[in-house]
């Protein structure tokens, strides 16, 4: 796919195919700095991979400041013909992509937050395919609508494309089954509500099975940090039941009960009761053997505010500003050279491969009460570097030094199996014990909870470098990422490939 970019100048754009497991051809992964230098205004580029081993729903964004707000798509990839879904054919399938809407340029709204110290604005109101539904006046005409007909089944793919909301997402009187998740199959899981984080996709089977009528299909966030400005409006769509009463019936749908804006046991329950379907295509049984355990804290912390910058709307003085971190490093990109073209031609001074497994201080991490000094976080581009097809175990430990809240962690080029989760510190005495070693399930987002942990585990086998953040959007520039830098396997084809002759230059 051959992208040019028509931006006005100093608007520099990158994609990436969120969810692809880009095999060998880290070249098209898309985030800037990280494989590929962007593509300048005037420039073009052309992404070319191969999807292997893959299918379900996924989806497209940019990967450049904040035009992910309104860049970005559904990537769906079908069976293959002759093979089938491993449930019910639904009779019809609709995309259901969860969105925010700003009543402002959002490269001003990431400018505040960056330059200014504090929180960017939140968003004005939410979207189901681009609209805001009938609950605000501005789109009272306006609202996605999904025609049904009694009696049959139909597959929503749901995609949480915000930029920094979860949401919950139900619909009137209705149950779903959720069926897939992040483009892996799951045991089927019947559910009233759908939990969903920015990056992650889920696929339910509807059943049309109440009287026919009108169902207001609606999302509002789901909030995990005490404190957090947001909008509480919901957006809403509409279900409609094929009949000649529904189509000229001017009656208001019925509207479903969400839960409250920070009901955590609610999202807990849902993200921690998915498994994985073992009898599925494309199963991958759980590592056992582990080469690399890693013990990652993350969360929010504080840093200098930096020459040339104002800090005036930070809450913690002109002085300091807002950052984020994995074991107390908060990662800078570089900006003379993408990492993984520093990787390939051997050139130093991009990163360093000295990421550490463990934080350097191990501390009560959930408790809120301590020194605000260890809050503050070390700037740096350091990396994990792993042998081809390494088992890797990551221990991801939330922490409270400056508020508790759910980040959605994103792992680039791998899907890796969540043996559990749970809530305060990560005791491995105990919540070894609580390991699902059988059908867990697979995805490339987490969701680790408020103020807990969650352990995955992946095994290495795709060569390149590939970033690992958290997906809400205004936390990736403050630091909370790193990458892997994955060695070439054994032989020619299981080794990156050269770079494409279009690679832009920074």
């Amino acid at each position: 796919m051959q992208i040019f970019n028509d931006l006005a100048e100093h608007n520099s754009m990158i994609f990436f195919w969120h969810g692809i497991f880009q095999l060998f051809s880290g070249w098209a992964d898309g985030p800037a700095y990280v494989t590929q230098c962007p593509i300048l205004p005037g420039n073009s580029f052309t992404y070319r991979f191969n999807i292997t081993g893959q299918e379900g729903t996924l989806w497209w964004h940019a990967h450049t400041s904040y035009l992910r707000a309104t860049v970005y798509g559904a990537l769906i990839i079908r069976p293959r013909p002759g093979r089938k879904y491993p449930f019910t054919k639904p009779k019809k399938e609709f995309p259901i992509l969860l969105g925010e809407w700003w009543n402002a340029n959002v490269f001003d709204v990431e400018e505040e937050s960056l330059n200014f110290g504090g929180a960017p604005n939140i968003s004005d109101a939410y979207t189901i395919n681009g609209r805001l539904g009938d609950q605000f006046p501005c789109s009272a005409n306006q609202t996605h609508k999904i025609q049904v007909e009694k009696g049959k089944t139909y597959l929503l793919r749901i995609i949480n494309a915000a930029l920094n909301n979860q949401f919950f997402f139900s619909i009137a009187n209705h149950n779903m089954t959720v069926v897939a998740i992040d483009a892996s199959y799951t045991n089927p899981y019947v559910t009233d509500v759908v939990v969903t984080g920015p990056g992650q996709t889920t696929d339910v089977l509807l059943k049309a099975n109440q009287p026919v009528g009108d169902y207001y299909m609606a999302a509002h966030p789901y909030i995990s940090a005490a404190g957090i400005q947001f909008e509480p409006n919901a957006t809403v769509g509409i279900i409609q039941y094929k009949s000649s009463r529904s189509r000229n019936s001017s009656s208001t749908p019925i509207m479903p009960t969400l839960p409250a804006f920070n009901d955590t046991p609610t999202a807990h329950k849902f993200f921690s009761n998915l498994t994985g379907l073992k009898t599925g295509p494309f199963w991958v049984p759980v590592p056992t053997k582990i080469d690399e355990k890693m013990f990652i804290t993350f969360g929010l912390g504080v840093s200098p505010c930096g020459a040339n910058k104002n800090c005036s709307q930070s809450p913690f003085g002109t002085n300091l500003r807002f950052s984020a971190s994995m074991n107390n490093h908060s990662f800078e990109l570089p900006s003379t050279l993408s990492m993984l073209e520093a990787h390939y031609n051997n050139v130093s001074g991009i990163y360093t491969e000295d990421f550490p497994n463990n934080p350097p201080l191990a501390f009560d991490y959930t408790n809120s009460n301590l020194s605000f000094g260890l809050a503050f976080t070390e700037r740096s581009t350091k990396v994990k570097k792993l042998k081809f097809n390494a088992t890797v175990e990551m221990i991801f430990q939330n922490t409270a030094l400056i508020g508790i809240e759910n980040h959605p962690i994103h792992l680039h080029g791998f899907n890796f199996h969540v043996l559990a989760q749970g809530f305060g510190n990560y005791n491995s005495t105990e919540d070894e014990k609580k390991f699902n070693l059988d059908d867990p399930q697979e995805r490339n987002t987490i969701g680790v909870p408020a103020g807990g942990w969650a352990v995955v585990r992946f095994r290495a086998n795709n060569a390149g470098v590939w970033f690992m953040h958290c997906h809400l959007d205004v936390h990736m520039p403050w630091g909370l990422g790193t990458a892997f830098v994955v060695e070439n396997g054994p032989t020619a084809a299981t080794s990156l490939r050269p770079p494409p002759s279009d690679l832009p230059k920074c």
